[in-house]
């Protein structure tokens, strides 16, 4: 088959990169508008004097969601491996869709008591399952679809449509908050968002419909239909993944600190200036807003940067500054008094986030072969994300309820620390060969260089 022209591979490219990306923003819109909006909806479904305790309760149907991802990545990877991307990433959408129904439906306490809550807890669970492969599905698929000397920014994308679905929902919230009164949000305009966000799957459904497979999927499916067929019926399997335990280790050591400082300074960051800073409502959602507007900007800078200084300087720079940047940080924001204060420091703790959210898709997608890479991406991260990113939100609260409020600011320093440990010792992945075609290249080059060094000596 003749090689594709220049320009239909870099049209092929930034095809995947929008329609990767805009699915991505559909979904992350839809997981993240539950705790944007938490702060209206809590009492309707956990009736009580207690705002805190309201708030942990939804938090914690919040934190279940994350316990489902673990199977979503199990499930979806092996079919991202097996079957493709695309279909993976059309299976996750759809899923996402349904359960952004339900919620937008659900009955509150005063309608059925607490059915209601039980319908949001289901609707959470199928969320969490389709964001436990949509991660890795849209990490592989990213990064399978770049350049090898642009994996890192295209690999960003992944986080500016995650932030940009966060700011959509945001975006969504404070406009409600200048239309509606706060008692029709609190009754009725809560619903609005998820509303949005199921028309929103289906036309994510359709585009990623269209979206075309990567190439290195498509050699591993060549290959496993010839020489290697024998291998095929491991391909996505827990016992193929059992080969790179180590590296699923990696990514699970490696998530753990960007995990909790990431859901820290993005979904809890509104309640923690409304709760602790006692900022109103609006403003703390408008530091948000503009915050994560700027942090969305960043992401690919810092992709580009590493493909030029390699992925470790980054994560050691994430990992240092959170580890001794988080307390001042947060105990600073805590008696943030006005909107500009409180958003230079929202802003400089993302920017150190960066180093993390940036690349950890190439990462990840870089410690494994194609052949297991989805679910390679998928479970460790799922599995790490459900014991300390979907808890991050709830351990602040509960600190926060038992009076120990700054005890949470140590937690995170110390999971950026375990962390730190992980990108010290591990190897810097941004020259991993993702296909067979990157492999062989590397093999000819390797073979090239003993016959050019002479020629070099002579010179």
């Amino acid at each position: 088959m003749p090689a594709s022209p220049p320009g239909d591979e870099r049209r092929k490219r930034r095809l995947a990169l929008v329609g990767g990306s805009l699915g991505n923003l559909v979904e992350w819109y839809d997981w993240f508008v539950y705790a944007s909006f938490a702060i209206y909806f809590a009492d309707s479904f956990f009736p009580g004097e207690n705002p805190t305790t309201q708030l942990m309760n939804t938090a914690g149907i919040f934190a279940v969601g994350f316990l489902m991802r673990p199977v979503g990545g199990w499930i979806l990877g092996r079919a991202a491996d097996r079957h493709g991307r695309k279909s993976a990433l059309t299976l996750t959408v759809t899923m996402m869709s349904v359960a952004a129904l339900l919620i937008a439906v659900a009955p509150t306490y005063g309608q059925a008591g607490y059915f209601g809550a039980l319908v949001l807890l289901l609707a959470r669970l199928l969320q969490g399952m389709s964001i436990g492969g949509e991660y890795a599905a849209s990490a592989t698929y990213l990064t399978e679809a770049s350049a090898r000397n642009r994996r890192g920014l295209g690999s960003s994308f992944q986080y500016v449509s995650m932030t940009c679905g966060q700011l959509l929902g945001l975006g969504i919230l404070i406009t409600l908050q200048h239309t509606l009164t706060t008692a029709q949000l609190e009754s009725w305009g809560w619903r609005i968002p998820f509303l949005v966000g199921a028309l929103f799957a289906v036309v994510v459904f359709w585009l990623r419909r269209r979206l075309q497979e990567t190439d290195a999927f498509k050699e591993e499916t060549a290959a496993a239909e010839g020489e290697d067929a024998h291998d095929d019926s491991t391909r996505g399997t827990l016992k193929a993944l059992w080969h790179y335990r180590r590296q699923a280790g990696l990514v699970m050591a490696l998530t753990l600190g960007g995990t909790v400082a990431y859901y820290t300074y993005t979904t809890y960051l509104t309640k923690y200036l409304v709760g602790s800073a006692g900022m109103e409502k609006t403003t703390a959602t408008l530091v948000s807003f503009t915050a994560l507007a700027l942090f969305a900007v960043l992401q690919p800078f810092a992709g580009m940067l590493s493909d030029r200084i390699g992925r470790r300087p980054l994560l050691i720079t994430f990992a240092v500054g959170c580890t001794v940047g988080t307390y001042p940080i947060m105990t600073a924001l805590g008696s943030a008094s006005s909107y500009w204060s409180a958003l230079g420091l929202s802003l400089l703790a993302l920017v150190i986030v960066t180093g993390y959210t940036s690349i950890n898709a190439a990462v990840k997608a870089e410690l494994f072969p194609t052949r297991v890479r989805a679910l390679g991406v998928a479970l460790p991260y799922a599995i790490a994300n459900a014991l300390f990113g979907g808890t991050a939100e709830y351990v602040a609260l509960w600190f926060k309820n038992s009076g120990h409020e700054t005890m949470f600011f140590w937690y995170v320093s110390g999971c950026a620390l375990i962390s730190l440990v992980t990108y010290v010792l591990m190897p810097d992945t941004h020259n991993a060969a993702l296909s067979r075609a990157e492999a062989e290249a590397d093999g000819e080059a390797a073979r090239e260089r003993p016959a050019a060094a002479p020629a070099e000596a002579a010179r």
